[in-house]
């Protein structure tokens, strides 16, 4: 739930960002929440949950 949430947390500024410095107009940054939105209802959000998981554990086993 925290993975997802700063997952979340992080696109979300990502968006602000891109909106703010003309990279994306406001209409295609409502299409990607609207298209992220909708993707979460399919099926495919378990393999991207379990995608996503798998590589936040991955980089949380790198030992520095």
């Amino acid at each position: 739930m925290a993975i997802s949430l700063s997952v979340v947390l992080m696109l979300g500024i990502i968006l602000v960002v891109l909106m703010r410095g003309g990279s994306i107009k406001a209409g295609p940054a409502v299409v990607a929440v609207l298209f992220g939105f909708f993707l979460a209802s399919t099926g495919m959000a378990d393999d991207i949950q379990r995608f996503l998981d798998s590589i936040a554990d991955t980089i949380n086993s790198i030992q520095f």
